[in-house]
């Protein structure tokens, strides 16, 4: 092995200045056996490179090559697999892992051993060694000491120096001389000691040969001694001159210090002053405007504004340190303070002034309002008092409590004003629609009776729901007493419905009313949305944070300011200034709601149909609301009203079912058309004309659900409790004009009832076809029905006519007791029969009638096949044909 370092030293390490401390010889783990060597080496260049390099032999075996390297400091562990055991496997972990076997454990320790000492000596990142017994593990050598560390391979470390060239050829000249020194290493070691000895010998003979030299050097050295104490001298002279040069220059760069100082300190002072001149100073323009500017100009209000502005700006200016102690800078602070303090005062009495002012101008408008469906706008009122917006944000950010002062006046003033005013506009409304209920009356229910206790009832139900009506109170209790009567007969249910005309139905009323409501929510909205944006442009309640207590931040000047702290909210106290906004708004318009339920109780009282009109367009406004802002004022407020909406359009279906159920049918009468069917046709023509294009058709689609359960259960309730009608007739009947009205309206959620009404009707009639009709040629039938019963018992067909019952004779006698005439006849009665249980407005009569006419002729068919099958050539045939059959259903139908 030994050989093997060397030649791989000189033919691989050396050229490449590198020197070689370790070696072993290994092979891949789980591969077949290609032996290879991994060597630890260092550079011999500063800094040091430590380095694992694989050398292999070539291919030809004839010398060795690199094959591949990674830095020391590269390598992140090294796992000797077993510590207690010998083993000669171990890993190396690069930027992957290495798995080797060691052809001996002693290479390997050895190794292992060197990358220890390597990564303690030149490495800061420490190598992990796992695995690896604490004996090969040794401290290292601190560098910089004397000793060499223990061990051939850190001896060779420290010690090893490499023979130049004229040594390599002395070492080989000297061999040369000497053969056996290949052979006999020990006799020529022999000889190199005897050698070393002449050699020490002579130099020692040399060095007393000296002794008179040395004398002359020692003499020579006293000499030069005398010198250095002579040059010391002169220096020590210089020493002392320079001595006093240094203090006087000490004592002017001292001088020229206290002089830098004070012209810093004078430098610094001016900018002070400067600072404190430029950002605490206030024209007198500006004092002028605050003391006395003109707020009701446009001019004066803007003077005021900047003035205001600039007050701000001076009061928020981030003193420094030690300002606030100048008297100049308290006397400036409070000159500031008693400007803001007098012309918030100013401000706030002026503002308080024009809401007055403008509350008179509101309530002459307000008069000519009246007797229309409109509300005032307060568009000219906004405009005026937004040109104080920004003197109100000024206050807002000076004095708090008269902002929140002028809040609470503005706040409580507007809630008065919109309270007349709404209430107001909802009387004209409620008179608007009081009128068109008694205008839509028709003369049917002019004269129906009344009762004075359901009179008073209903006035009062009236009256209460428009609360404290002022204006014109007196004549909306005229058309509630005039009309009381004329409302309950009018009270909208799908049985009513059916026993209206057209007329009574007074669509137009209805049309009117949707006008009436569609005008009272586009009157609100604008007023609403205006008087938002208003309250946030004027109060200055944006949707942003306030700054905490202390913050600083950057003025419109670039100079540092800082904001006051902000005060406590007293009456709209909230986390942010959207929820001030919204409890604002709340507060003026606290009436709306409860305005807005009244009406709708009222449009419901009128007519229970009016839901189907405010749920499609409360709903559109909701939806309208929601899409400029879900968390305003308007769709809040919109979206509680159409819950109360949606509660009574569920009222008013519950109310239709529950009237289903609780009809009566005349027993002396026949049923016909039940007046819930016919209801629900006009009903879902109505909601169809109404609900086209609608946001809440889901609910439609759920009313009509059940709606139409309801309708289906109840007509064969009616129909098993029918005495005068059959069962068949009245689900015959109405199921057709349900089945009609479904395919006709074409409404998607039924279909499938329109399939069951259609497969009802279908059964009904087949089964009322086949009782009414029953056995018009009855004994006939019961001869046959002998016949039938004869062949199920095994008789063959053609041997019937031998029995004696069933003899061609009894067979004749039966047909001749059944003529044309006598057929004609029994059907005229038949068809007598069914035009009592039919009703004219279904147009059933001739359907039924044909259905009978194909009945009979199955029966006429049949008898006709047994006579064929087992009367065989007997000439027997029937009275009549189904030519003649044809012709009596054909004559019977025209004469009636």
């Amino acid at each position: 092995m030994t050989a093997i370092k060397h030649a791989l030293q000189r033919d691989i390490f050396t050229p490449n200045d590198e020197r070689l401390l370790s070696i072993v010889n290994v092979c891949k783990a789980g591969k077949k056996k290609k032996n290879c060597f991994l060597c630890a080496t260092v550079t011999t260049e500063r800094p040091v490179q430590v380095r694992v390099v694989k050398v292999k032999k070539s291919d030809k075996g004839d010398f060795y090559k690199r094959q591949m390297a990674w830095e020391l400091r590269d390598l992140a562990e090294v796992d000797a697999k077993d510590a207690s055991k010998e083993n000669p496997e171990f890993d190396l972990h690069f930027e992957k892992v290495y798995r080797w076997v060691a052809s001996s454990t002693a290479e390997k320790n050895s190794f292992i051993s060197c990358i220890w000492k390597l990564n303690q000596r030149y490495l800061r990142k420490k190598v992990e060694f796992v695995n690896v017994s604490s004996q090969l593990l040794e401290e290292s050598v601190p560098s910089g000491e004397s000793q060499s560390v223990a061990g051939g391979d850190e001896d060779a470390l420290d010690n090893y120096q490499e023979l130049n060239a004229r040594e390599e050829q002395d070492i080989e000249g000297m061999m040369e001389v000497c053969e056996y020194a290949i052979s006999n290493a020990e006799a020529f070691a022999e000889k190199l000691s005897k050698e070393l000895q002449v050699l020490d010998g002579a130099n020692i003979h040399s060095i007393m040969a000296s002794e008179k030299q040395v004398n002359i050097l020692m003499q020579l050295l006293d000499e030069a001694l005398s010198e250095v104490d002579t040059i010391e001298g002169k220096m020590s002279s210089y020493e002392e001159m320079l001595q006093s040069v240094k203090e006087q220059m000490d004592q002017i760069s001292q001088s020229n210090r206290l002089i830098q100082i004070s012209n810093t300190n004078n430098g610094k002072l001016l900018d002070e002053i400067q600072f404190l001149v430029n950002y605490m100073d206030l024209s007198k323009g500006h004092i002028r405007a605050l003391q006395e500017g003109d707020l009701s100009s446009s001019k004066g209000i803007e003077a005021c504004i900047n003035a205001s502005e600039a007050l701000l700006q001076c009061m928020n200016v981030a003193l420094r340190p030690g300002h606030e102690k100048l008297m100049a800078v308290k006397q400036q602070q409070h000159l500031f303070t008693e400007l803001r303090d007098t012309f918030a005062r100013r401000l706030t009495n002026h503002l308080n002034n024009v809401f007055v002012h403008q509350g008179h101008d509101q309530s002459s408008v307000l008069s000519q309002h009246m007797a229309e469906l409109t509300l005032p706008k307060h568009s000219p009122l906004h405009r005026d008092l937004l040109r104080y917006a920004k003197l109100m944000e000024w206050l807002k950010n000076t004095q708090r409590e008269k902002y929140e002062g002028l809040s609470r006046t503005y706040v409580d003033y507007m809630t008065r004003l919109y309270e007349r005013e709404i209430k107001d506009f909802f009387e004209v409304a409620k008179i608007k629609m009081a009128g068109t209920a008694k205008e839509g009356k028709g003369n049917k229910f002019a004269t129906l009776p009344r009762k004075e206790s359901a009179l008073k009832q209903e006035t009062e139900s009236l009256h209460g729901s428009s609360g404290k009506l002022t204006g014109s109170t007196s004549s909306l209790n005229k058309l509630a007493v005039q009309g009381s009567s004329s409302r309950r007969s009018q009270s909208s249910s799908l049985l009513d419905m059916g026993n209206m005309s057209a007329s009574d139905l007074d669509v137009a009323d209805r049309t009117k009313f949707d006008k009436i409501f569609e005008q009272v929510l586009s009157e609100l909205e604008p007023l609403c949305l205006a008087e938002q944006d208003f309250i946030s442009k004027f109060f200055k309640l944006q949707q942003h944070p306030t700054l905490a207590q202390g913050e600083v931040e950057e003025s419109d000047g670039g100079v540092p300011s800082r904001q006051p702290p902000p005060g406590e909210y007293r009456h709209f106290i909230s986390s942010t200034e959207k929820d001030m906004v919204r409890l604002m708004m709340n507060k003026v318009f606290q009436s709306i709601e409860t305005e807005l339920n009244s009406l709708i109780a009222l449009g419901d009282k009128i007519d229970s149909f009016h839901s189907l009109y405010m749920l499609v367009k409360m709903s559109h406004h909701v939806w309208t609301a929601e899409n400029v802002d879900p968390a305003s004022y308007l769709s809040t407020t919109l979206g509680n009203v159409l819950v109360t909406v949606k509660r009574n359009f569920d009222k008013c279906i519950s109310g239709q079912i529950r009237q289903m159920e609780e009809v009566k049918i005349s027993k002396k009468s026949k049923v016909g058309i039940l007046p819930f069917v016919a209801g629900f046709e006009e009903f879902a023509e109505l909601a169809e004309t109404i609900f086209r294009n609608a946001e809440r058709r889901g609910d439609l689609d759920k009313a009509y659900v059940k709606l139409i359960r309801a309708v289906f259960m109840n007509v064969e309730k009616v129909a098993n409790e029918s005495q005068k009608t059959p069962c068949d007739v009245v689900m015959m009947e109405n199921f057709h004009h349900i089945f009609s009205t479904l395919s006709h309206l074409k409404i998607s959620c039924l279909e499938t009832e329109r399939r069951e009404a259609k497969h009802k009707y279908t059964d009904h009639l087949q089964s009322y076809v086949i009782n009414s009709l029953g056995q018009p040629l009855e004994k006939l039938n019961h001869f046959f029905e002998g016949v039938e019963a004869r062949v199920a018992q095994g008789v063959r067909e053609d041997e019937v006519s031998y029995q004696l019952a069933f003899n061609k004779q009894e067979l004749r006698k039966v047909i001749k007791e059944y003529p044309g005439k006598e057929v004609k006849k029994g059907l005229d009665n038949l068809y007598k029969k069914v035009d009592k249980h039919l009703c004219e407005e279904e147009s059933l009569l001739q359907v039924v009638w044909h259905s009978m006419q194909d009945e009979f002729i199955c029966q006429y068919k049949h008898f006709e096949g047994l006579i064929g099958r087992c009367y065989p050539g007997s000439g027997i045939t029937m009275e009549f044909t189904i030519g003649d059959m044809l012709e009596y259903f054909s004559s019977i139908a025209q004469s009636h």
